[in-house]
């Protein structure tokens, strides 16, 4: 039995499986049916209306519909879209035990305590028919699943076969007599009464009443169950019925029964609290499934899948009862696999499969296959429920096709190959064997380690996997010993590539890629079950979910290839079609778009021809891929495929590109978009698209000074005019002063009534002073005056400021096909229409490149035909004693030193440890290790210490007088004689400089500063990243330091809750009292751990909580306290003592593990769902899952991270 899924609920009295969907509904004796999606394990809706237990329950197979009835006397019809019940049927006048839709016709079959078998039209919403002759409860009925026909079983003791032809003739059959009839003569009535529905058979042979019955899917059996504890098979024809065999082996009253759908078996469940599974054959218990504590009461089966359910005491189990997964084994272009008893072989070229052998199969279906093409020979390991009963089988096939083949079993857990004439298998003591072709030991190996090996995979040529615990084994057969480990819990299946450089280890929710070395290089995690893989010829690994064709490349880049109906078993992909078997082991070929993950590879790779070459053609479109350029840094390939013109602009802006930005934010006309467009423009001197931007936004300010520093006078003219009509005398002022325009300054002083200043300008430029008089005006110098003029520009700059020359990169310019020389030529739009004269329109020939093909001897003809660059060398008078030589040696060069790199420049790309890129002034790297190693999305708190952290990374000391100071780089490897190319820098923060800041910090907490101490402790927290350690002690104690921190902040933030909170009512002192409880398991040092436990006492006995406050109390004197401390809880501890009853109930279990969430602050018992900050370790519910941690303030809860790295050894 392979469970896929447990619900807890109240009692389960019927189910369901949905047709199509991975839905289940059950009804609950409390009266609530239940929706759940068995595959994902949520639970989808609850459906509440009915009064009292609910015992039947069907889903139609068509329309979104479900019937239940329930001990209401009630049959409601829901709407499982509408998420209500669209009607009720009333007519039962009893308990109803089962409600079914018919497969073909509108209608309902449901049963009763009242003896009575009645069938519904829902679509009329009547009743059709009302069977009677049980003279008990009826418990179950059930339409035939294809011919008119319904069984029902009853307390009576017996089973009753009814023939309903009658009533489909009736109500849905056309023709004469049927419906049409029916419908011309409305008063017609039968001569001899109803012949709707007749008793066929009339089945007795239990003794006690029965509970359960059902038809074979397609043979005239029936089976049925009751409280006498026996399973019944009979069999049917035309004209009598008799009973075949009885199963005996329930020693209770057995509830439900039903036929395998498609195997020769029958199921049954019983309240001796097993389900058994029967041989329909031999009418032998085959397997037996037990509970320890839950009676079964109903049992379902899916109509099309291997999937069964069985309803128990506390809720629902859905199972198989074996696998599924096909066996099969990958060669070259050969897929070897088993099929209903045959080994089976799959050409991928031809398309031809063949039937190789057949096989010696029994109850137990195969397990794994391994294949050795050398000696042509296969392993076929067979797994039971017995795990050390396991066998292996070996086969040497034959040149013959379809003939018997030599085979040879023996027990084993496992069985592989690892050379050409030997494989090893795992026996049930755990040994490993290494066989020859005969089956013949040749050598035993007693596998290392503490822990026993579970399973061995193969691994190359003389080489394992070993499975054991949680630690994956590389281990050499040869050598015998172990080569490489990786951590890796409940390996399932492991996937090499095709060089064996790469591994995949798939779990049942986990995939770990591995190098060859066991290095892990990336980690994928599922919500659902992963159920196969394969490598890509390309080395990227493909992988099958249950619904789901994904991918998974080796630098943790994953995504989605396309989605799927079925779980399918994939076994190799080439091109776009990937071959699969499905779960009937039928060969199946699957299109993909593998685009997407060849693109990303390209990238990765750095192809770029290949990049260049699928954004020229592929349709790759969505917002994950530009996410994805942007993430990799690459926004000018992301601006290939985005329409969105904030989007087009943002990345426009980031990549550089204000020509694309220019266009983007003329489309959007934002004004935070244009002063965007402008800081870029302004930071690559491109003044003419500033002027744009200033203008858009109304900047007459900056677009004054851009008009001064540019020279241009005939604009900060028209500025000045335009500053006059907005009436801004100060920006009118200036301008004038920029223009040296006194008149202008006069009318502006004039206006704003400074007649002094007015007259002073106007006397000291020499200008009419009339009507400018003031009381006390000084004397004017005119000469003195001159110096006030501003000086006027030499010339207009009319392009933009020269940037760096630097080479186009392979996607500039692809935006605009017809662009195809880029470069500085393109972007100046030099108009040369009009150009003629002594400019010669010759023709240039451009390279590859864009560059200018030039030929010497064009130089020559061009001197000698043109004469406006004649130069006669003959008429130079030069001194005789000048030689045409330079210097004889080189010591008359000066040759000036080139400048040194800086050593912070290759500290970031020498080392992965955070505090390395910090130092080295490399901030966004760092983020980034920080984000990837403990999962940091908040960089707020790093700001400070960062800045902190990159001061010390450098000293600087005097030179010259008056001349900067001089840097240097202290380094921490100094002495490493063999480093001079990957010196590293020193790091001025310790870990005994954070244990002393720790001693602070509890001194903080002793004197009762709880934030203080809070604040210290998170400061601490933070700064461990930025340490660099050189052992794995040092690790270890860095390691100690978090978890310390941890619950000091967790339980000094609770605490400081604790005494926010009011107190006036029982819930809320009931709530204080819990809090004051769960600060008593924080772990602290003793001191604390008494100021926590006395609290605690106190509040507990406050709310006579008696027998918890006791508890405290010995704990609290457990640790040694003050005499007179002790004395009083003491006293509190007698009083307890006499009564050792708690008054009230809290949540606070003492004796039960658990953590405490870091958010709710309540217990999170072991055994619950918890996810953690993995960086400070803390516990959180399921629901805050991708918050930030309340402890680092900074992390992001649950992230999946690599961990703390403060140190070389932790990469080795």
């Amino acid at each position: 039995m392979l469970s896929k899924f447990e619900t807890k609920s109240a009692r389960v009295k019927g189910l369901t499986f949905h047709p199509k969907r991975p839905w289940i509904l059950s009804s609950l004796h409390n009266g609530i049916i239940q929706l759940w999606d068995y595959r994902m394990c949520t639970l989808l809706d609850k459906f509440d209306e009915h009064d009292g237990p609910v015992r039947g329950i069907c889903f139609h197979n068509q329309q979104p519909l479900f019937v239940s009835g329930g001990d209401d006397y009630k049959i409601k019809v829901w709407s499982y879209k509408l998420k209500r019940c669209l009607f009720t049927l009333l007519g039962h006048l009893d308990y109803i035990r089962a409600t079914n839709f018919h497969h073909e016709y509108p209608w309902i079959l449901s049963c009763s305590d009242d003896q009575t078998i009645r069938i519904w039209n829902w679509q009329s919403r009547t009743c059709i028919c009302v069977l009677t002759g049980h003279n008990h409860y009826v418990m179950c009925a059930q339409f035939h699943p294809s011919d008119d026909l319904v069984v029902s079983g009853s307390l009576d003791q017996t089973v009753r076969v009814w023939d309903i032809s009658g009533l489909r003739k009736k109500s849905v059959a056309p023709g004469p007599g049927g419906l049409e009839e029916r419908l011309r003569n409305p008063g017609h009535t039968d001569l001899f009464g109803t012949t709707d529905a007749v008793v066929r058979h009339v089945l007795e042979g239990h003794d006690r009443g029965v509970n359960w019955v059902a038809f074979h899917p397609s043979l005239p059996l029936l089976v049925s169950a009751g409280d006498d504890r026996m399973v019944k098979m009979w069999r049917m024809s035309d004209s009598k019925a008799w009973e075949v065999d009885s199963c005996r082996g329930h020693y209770n009253n057995v509830s439900s029964c039903m036929f395998h759908p498609r195997a020769e078996l029958i199921l049954s469940n019983s309240e001796d609290k097993s389900i058994r599974v029967w041989d329909m054959q031999k009418r032998t218990c085959l397997q037996t499934f037990r509970r320890d504590h839950d009676r079964y009461w109903v049992m379902a089966a899916h109509p099309s899948l291997n999937l069964f359910a069985a309803g128990h005491d506390s809720g629902t189990v859905v199972f198989k009862l074996e696998r599924e997964r096909p066996a099969y084994a990958v060669h070259n272009n050969q897929l070897f696999y088993v099929k209903d008893k045959f080994l089976r072989k799959l050409d991928f070229s031809s398309n031809k499969d063949v039937s190789v052998i057949p096989l010696r199969v029994g109850r137990h279906p195969i397990y794994a296959m391994s294949y050795n093409a050398a000696e042509n020979a296969v392993l076929l390991a067979t797994r039971t429920t017995n795990i050390e009963s396991s066998t292996y089988d070996l086969y040497a096939i034959p040149k013959g096709s379809e003939s018997e083949a030599d085979s040879k079993r023996s027990g084993g857990i496992t069985a592989v190959w690892v050379a050409r004439n030997r494989f090893a298998v795992l026996d049930k003591s755990k040994v490993v064997h290494i066989k020859n072709l005969k089956n013949e030991i040749t050598k035993k190996i007693q596998l290392p380690g503490d822990g026993q090996p579970d399973d061995i995979f193969y691994a190359g040529t003389g080489m394992l996997l070993v499975k054991s615990a949680d630690i994956l084994t590389l281990f050499d057969v040869q050598q015998r010993r172990s080569m490489a480990q990786v951590k890796q819990s409940k390996v399932k299946y492991v996937v090499w590539s095709g060089d064996l450089s790469h591994v995949a280890l798939l779990a049942k929710h986990t995939i770990n890629i591995c190098n060859r070395k066991m290095e892990s290089l990336c980690t994928v995690s599922e919500s659902v079950r992963v159920k196969s893989g394969v490598w890509d010829d390309s080395g990227v690994f493909i992988y099958t979910t249950v619904n789901h064709i994904k991918y998974v490349m080796v630098n943790g880049d994953s995504g989605i290839i396309r989605t799927i109906d079925l779980p399918i078993y994939v076994t190799r992909i080439k091109g776009n079609s990937v071959y699969c078997l499905d779960r009937e082991c039928r060969p199946r070929v699957l299109e993909i778009d593998p685009t997407e993950f060849k693109f990303k590879l390209a990238l990765v790779q750095r192809k770029y021809d290949e990049v260049l070459h699928m954004v020229r053609n592929a349709s790759l479109v969505g917002q994950s891929i530009i996410a994805y350029l942007q993430q990799k840094g690459y926004p000018e390939v992301a601006l290939h495929f985005v329409k969105d013109e904030k989007t087009q602009f943002a990345l426009a802006l980031e990549c550089g590109n204000v020509e694309v930005g220019l266009e983007a934010a003329r489309s959007l006309d934002d004004k935070s978009c244009w002063e965007r467009l402008g800081e870029m423009a302004l930071l690559q001197g491109n003044h003419q698209i500033l002027e744009m931007a200033y203008q858009r936004t109304k900047n007459f300010d900056k677009l004054a000074f851009l008009y001064l520093i540019t020279g241009n006078s005939e604009k900060l003219k028209k500025m000045m005019k335009i500053s006059e009509i907005r009436k801004d005398l100060c920006s009118n002022f200036q301008i004038a002063l920029f223009l040296g325009d006194v008149e202008e300054r006069i009318k502006v002083l004039s206006t704003c009534h400074q007649k002094s200043l007015a007259y002073l300008t106007a006397a000291a430029f020499g200008f009419p002073t009339e009507g400018l008089e003031a009381t006390t005006v000084p004397v004017a110098d005119p000469v003195a005056a001159s110096l006030g003029s501003p000086p006027l520009p030499v010339a207009q700059c009319e392009t933009n400021w020269p940037l760096l020359t630097v080479s186009k990169g392979l996607f500039d310019g692809k935006r605009d096909p017809v662009a195809k020389v880029g470069g500085v030529a393109a972007a100046m739009e030099v108009d040369v229409g009009g150009v003629g004269g002594a400019w010669d329109d010759d023709e240039v020939v451009l390279d590859e490149d864009g560059e200018i093909v030039v030929d010497p001897n064009d130089f020559e003809d061009a001197v000698e035909a043109g004469s406006g660059w004649d130069v006669d060398v003959d008429d130079l008078d030069l001194p005789a004693d000048l030689d045409g030589s330079g210097p004889a040696d080189g010591d008359a060069l000066v040759v000036v030193p080139t400048r040194g790199a800086n050593p912070a420049n290759s500290w970031s790309n020498s080392s992965q440890l955070a505090v390395d890129h910090v130092l080295a002034g490399s901030f966004t790297t760092a983020l980034r290790l920080l984000h990837d190693q403990i999962g940091v999305v908040d960089f707020t708190l790093y700001k400070d210490l960062f800045a902190r952290t990159y001061s010390r990374s450098r000293v600087a000391f005097t030179g010259l007088p008056l001349c900067p100071p001089l840097l240097g780089y202290p380094h921490r490897n100094w002495k490493d004689t063999t480093a001079t190319k990957n010196l590293l820098p020193a790091v001025g923060l310790k870990l005994s400089n954070l244990v002393d800041s720790l001693q602070a910090a509890y001194q903080s907490t002793t004197t009762g500063r709880f934030a203080d101490a809070v604040d210290r402790f998170r400061e601490i927290l933070l700064s461990v990243p930025l340490l660099v350690v050189g052992t794995n002690q040092e690790v270890r104690e860095a390691q100690q330091l978090v978890e310390i921190c941890r619950e000091y902040i967790v339980g000094l933030s609770m605490e400081m809750l604790r005494k926010e909170l009011p107190k006036t009512s029982l819930s809320e002192q009931k709530r204080c009292c819990e809090m004051a409880a769960l600060f008593t398991h924080c772990n602290l040092q003793p001191v604390h751990q008494l100021l926590t436990l006395r609290s605690a006492t106190m509040l507990f006995f406050k709310l006579k909580n008696l027998k918890t406050a006791s508890s405290f109390a010995r704990r609290y004197l457990e640790l040694g306290p003050k005499p007179e401390a002790a004395t009083q809880i003491r006293k509190i501890l007698q009083a307890c003592e006499r009564s050792p009853v708690d008054a009230h109930q809290l949540e606070y279990d003492q004796h039960n593990p658990f953590d405490i969430c870091a958010a709710s602050y309540r217990p999170v018992y072991h055994g619950k769902a918890v996810v953690r900050c993995p960086f400070s370790g803390a516990s959180y519910f399921p629901e805050f899952k991708g918050q930030l941690c309340r402890v680092s303030q900074c992390t992001e809860i649950g992230k999946d991270c690599l961990g703390l790295r403060i140190s070389s050894v932790q990469f080795r």
